[in-house]
């Protein structure tokens, strides 16, 4: 999952980010509520754990941003207002949770898999990079319209790519979202290699476009 945190404390931040990297979640951190916006308008995030009071733009001026301009990112408001009132504004503004700061950190997580969750049961069947088509029901994949044979693995692996599209996946995200091996002791790093390998020969060498890239030293990226 792909989590931007929008908090002007940057140990507050700092200790978020850290956290989550270590439960394998991919971090951005923006210090500002304009600095989050932009990164908001610029990239694409599966939620933003965002703090209520930011210098210069609110973060309830953001969440109602977004959803004035068709933006349903999921976004978990942290806040130290916990009365009803500000409970109800939060969400009335288009927050999908709200969370009391100080907060338990396991909670911060239940919260934000329970987002996730949501967001994947609301996610199309069928996701498109380029020319590239892939059915999550029909698990086929054609690019330019001629069909593509992947075996199990190079589909899950395709289908996890095209969920991050436009984003750096490491091999570490891919050990345990794709091959569910979280704490393997031998990584899996030549086995994750091979495949993509594979997967690149029969997505992109028939092909004049290239869509899947090989960012050296950090991941994977299709684009």
């Amino acid at each position: 999952m792909n989590v931007l945190i929008v908090e002007d404390d940057p140990k507050i931040a700092a200790a978020i980010e850290s956290g989550l990297k270590q439960e394998g979640y991919a971090t951005t951190v923006a210090l500002t509520g304009e600095d989050g916006f932009f990164r908001l308008s610029e990239s694409r995030y599966d939620v933003v754990v965002l703090d209520w009071m930011l210098p210069g733009r609110s973060g309830i001026d953001v969440v109602k941003t977004l959803r004035k301009r068709g933006d349903d990112t999921k976004v978990l408001i942290l806040t130290a207002r916990d009365g009803i009132d500000d409970r109800v504004l939060g969400l009335d503004s288009g927050a999908d949770d709200y969370l009391v700061k100080p907060f338990a950190f396991p909670e911060l997580l239940a919260r934000l898999r329970a987002l996730g969750r949501r967001t994947r049961g609301e996610e199309a069947t069928r996701l498109k990079c380029a020319d590239l088509d892939l059915d999550l029901v029909a698990r086929s994949v054609a690019r330019a319209g001629t069909a593509i044979e992947l075996t199990v693995r190079e589909f899950d692996l395709l289908a996890y790519l095209m969920k991050n599209r436009g984003h750096i996946v490491s091999r570490e995200m891919l050990a345990k979202d794709v091959w569910n091996e979280p704490s393997r002791a031998t990584p899996l790093d030549n086995v994750i290699d091979v495949h993509v390998t594979r997967l690149r020969r029969k997505i992109d060498e028939p092909f004049e476009r290239k869509l899947l890239r090989t960012v050296r030293g950090v991941g994977f990226v299709l684009e």
